[in-house]
């Protein structure tokens, strides 16, 4: 058996009168992530740790944001693409975590729904997933709210 791990970061800035998207969960907020996609920075997260843990490169790879295609696409579908991927490749998610950084709005109450999300489209146990968010304490474009940050560390193993 082989293991493997991976990280993945993403960002985006926040705009008024967006739709706001995280772990697949919509979150009320007067400002939404700007994005190509529905721009959820924590399924994009997700999305490069899983491509680097199984060394296929990063999510503008396989989803370029020059494509058409993928505008306004919900990043469920593409968290389920990418999956595919990494289990062609012979390997699961053994585990996945992660942490949400924004000044506002508090996540907390939306993190049981993101991780239910996130499990139903990987098809692993709830158990599975960590999610955790932090503010910045008002430091950087997160704390001024002009933006959202996402971090994500996976293993994987070979089946």
């Amino acid at each position: 058996m082989k293991y493997r791990t991976g990280i993945g970061y993403d960002v985006h800035q926040l705009k008024d009168g967006l739709p706001f998207y995280l772990g697949g969960v919509k979150v009320e907020h007067a400002k939404g992530a700007l994005g190509h996609s529905d721009a959820d920075v924590l399924i994009h997260a997700i999305c490069d740790a899983l491509l680097g843990a199984a060394n296929l490169g990063d999510i503008g790879k396989h989803f370029p944001d020059t494509d058409p295609k993928y505008k306004g696409i919900d990043s469920k579908i593409l968290l389920k693409e990418t999956y595919g991927l990494v289990k062609q490749k012979g390997y699961v998610i053994e585990n996945i975590d992660t942490v949400l950084c924004l000044q506002k709005p508090k996540v907390a109450p939306y993190l049981p729904a993101m991780r239910e999300v996130l499990s139903n489209v990987l098809g692993i146990p709830q158990d599975d997933i960590s999610i955790k968010a932090t503010t910045t304490e008002h430091l950087g474009f997160e704390g001024r709210e002009e933006g959202v940050s996402a971090m994500a560390s996976v293993l994987i193993k070979s089946e």
